[in-house]
């Protein structure tokens, strides 16, 4: 079966859309940890972000980001949906412009990320609350170390071996 490039480029961002939705709703699962900063979370729903943005380009990556952001906002409110916007938005132009880059591997890609990530959070959250917010920056970037190698790793993962890459027509 063959179908139209359009065609395929629009459903694999819709799969894309909904790994990042699951994943985004598997991580709500996961208990605050007292020692972390309010809101943190591994930050592997931005797998999704990042393998498409490896797959099809930034302006589906975008879309992905946009779609996780309107499921955060459904699930956990305005203010989640848009910490979630500025968040992913960032973090997906920072990490396809890392891509195919000879400045960082997987796990570099990873950690950015998660650090972009984190600031475009951050710079949301001093909007809707206090500029004081911008004290967790230490933190963040600490934890967005650990949580981005995880995630660098993963993606160092699945990145070779998504059905995009490969050229092997989607069934």
């Amino acid at each position: 079966m063959n179908m139209e490039p359009k065609t395929l480029r629009l459903a694999r961002t819709g799969m894309f859309c909904a790994a990042a939705i699951a994943l985004s709703a598997a991580e709500s699962l996961f208990p605050a940890l007292p020692f972390l900063p309010p809101g943190a979370k591994p930050g592997f729903s931005n797998l999704a972000s990042m393998l498409a943005a490896s797959c099809l380009g930034l302006g589906p990556a975008l879309c992905v980001a946009v779609c996780k952001a309107l499921f955060a906002g459904l699930m956990r409110g305005f203010s989640a949906g848009l910490l979630s916007l500025f968040g992913g938005l960032l973090s997906t132009v920072v990490t396809f412009l890392l891509l195919g880059g000879k400045f960082a591997g997987y796990i570099g890609i990873g950690i950015a990320g998660a650090a972009a990530h984190n600031l475009g959070q951050l710079c949301a959250a001093a909007v809707l609350l206090t500029p004081g917010i911008l004290g967790y920056v230490p933190w963040l970037l600490l934890f967005a170390a650990v949580t981005g190698t995880l995630t660098g790793l993963l993606f160092g993962l699945l990145e070779p071996r998504l059905f995009c890459l490969t050229k092997i027509p989607f069934k």
